[in-house]
């Protein structure tokens, strides 16, 4: 069932994205030259509810796909940081809001066929404005606070389309229930 690794080189290393380029066995001795892996740091997203039950979106730019979109707060884990501590760090620095509980929710994997990290989901709730926005330079982000009914619409109409956090937003909205 499993591949045996022949050989492998990187084609790209970045911290944010690292590409390499396998060759591997299968179980029937068939060859697989090139199989192409992207490896990526572990991720973080969150469905976060404020102290008065309004879910903290956000919208921002994505260049890969040239659009401004709805997203949930979230980013990458840090090295030594644990997901928990990761996802309250993202959510401090994007939306300047702390919250007092944290459930994890799974974790799911955006394209395993080519991507090699996960992503994992929390609820977070009694969210409270505690400080402004800290910003990577390259960030642009609006806050969005919505009610669960309008958070729910927007997944109806198709306007959340980034899949892991639609994933988040299934297993999030559910909890709730």
């Amino acid at each position: 069932m499993y591949w045996k690794k022949i050989a492998s080189k990187y084609i790209s290393k970045h911290k944010y994205f690292t590409a390499k380029e396998d060759v591997c066995e299968m179980p029937n001795g068939h060859l697989v030259n090139p199989y192409y892996v992207v490896e990526l740091p572990n991720c973080v997203c969150a469905v976060a509810v404020t102290e008065d039950d309004k879910i903290v979106l956000v919208k921002q730019y994505r260049h890969p796909i040239e659009q401004v979109i709805y997203e949930l707060p979230g980013g990458f884990i840090d090295e030594n940081e644990t997901p928990e501590k990761a996802i309250q760090r993202e959510l401090l620095e994007e939306t300047g809001y702390s919250f007092t509980n944290v459930q994890h929710l799974g974790r799911v994997a955006a394209n395993p066929g080519i991507l090699n990290n996960f992503t994992e989901l929390f609820l977070l709730t009694g969210g409270k404005k505690t400080t402004q926005q800290k910003l990577d330079d390259n960030e642009q982000i609006e806050i969005i606070l919505l009610t669960i009914n309008e958070v729910k619409q927007l997944l109806k109409d198709n306007e959340i389309v980034q899949a892991l956090h639609v994933s988040c937003l299934h297993y999030g909205l559910n909890y709730l229930k």
